[in-house]
């Protein structure tokens, strides 16, 4: 399965979370919250059963239940409510740390592949700092990122030669030839003539032995500057990707090799 089949698999494969007893406003602010998720959002009201709940299902089976207090921290007076929290919204707990709750948790923790439907470059920058940042820190395995063109490559080279020179962790980026290589030391680009590689944007972490550490960001250009895809933590789908790139690009013709032995070291 290609990258841009794999994107349009999960876009199908769209959840359902149904509303049930809740304020019509507590549904428009789920909606405003989700709007850049693929996740249809329905109200409905039942005669009897609690008020404020919300189920997730996907394909018509159930995934999970939560309350409304739990979707929206602060609301009906829930605890964090925003009039208790400081101004960054951040409530902290005894010992002093401040509480990372995300609005839409318990859904967003349920979804092997959570969807976006609208990023921008800087939206995708900051997404995949988060995953490279894991790559560094576990300092094991392999790191798989496409960049587009050589052009935007060159502009993440001082970053992918810091992440290549961990001595355990082998980096690979990928990139359509458009512009001039940048100068490699500690990575292996891989120049794609297709499609795909002009069009998607991806970064793939393999956990370094670990399955909690694998991770994975996938999108399509889908008109100037937006980009339409998932993030996962789902260790199937993050091995295909990578076994994808491997045995579709990582292939000896069109590499651009380090200049020195340490790109040597992740074989």
């Amino acid at each position: 399965m290609s990258l841009i089949e794999l994107i349009a698999g999960v876009e199908a494969n769209e959840p359902t979370l149904t509303v049930f007893n809740a304020d019509p406003a507590v549904t428009e602010e789920l909606r405003e919250h989700f709007a850049d998720r693929n996740v249809r959002i329905v109200e409905e009201r039942t005669d009897e059963g609690p008020d404020g709940y919300a189920v997730l299902s996907r394909d018509g089976a159930f995934v999970t239940a939560v309350t409304v207090n739990e979707l929206l921290p602060g609301v009906d007076g829930a605890p964090g409510a925003a009039t208790d929290a400081p101004p960054d919204g951040d409530a902290p707990d005894e010992t002093g740390a401040r509480d990372r709750r995300r609005v839409g948790a318990p859904i967003l923790d349920h979804l092997d592949e959570t969807m976006f439907t609208s990023y921008s470059r800087d939206d995708m920058v900051a997404a995949s700092r988060e995953i490279e940042d894991r790559a560094w820190r576990v300092g094991d395995g392999e790191l798989h990122a496409g960049f587009q063109t050589l052009d935007v490559l060159t502009g993440e080279a001082d970053t992918y030669d810091l992440l290549g020179e961990k001595e355990r962790l082998s980096v690979h980026a990928y990139a359509a030839n458009e512009g001039d290589p940048p100068a490699v030391e500690h990575y292996t680009v891989h120049v794609g003539e297709t499609a795909e590689i002009r069009e998607t944007w991806f970064v793939a972490y393999d956990g370094g032995g670990y399955d909690d550490a694998k991770c994975a960001l996938l999108a399509e250009e889908r008109a100037p500057g937006e980009f339409f895809g998932f993030w996962s933590y789902d260790p199937e789908t993050v091995d295909h990707i990578i076994e994808y790139l491997t045995e579709r690009y990582a292939t000896d013709d069109g590499e651009i090799e380090p200049t020195d032995d340490v790109g040597e070291r992740g074989e």
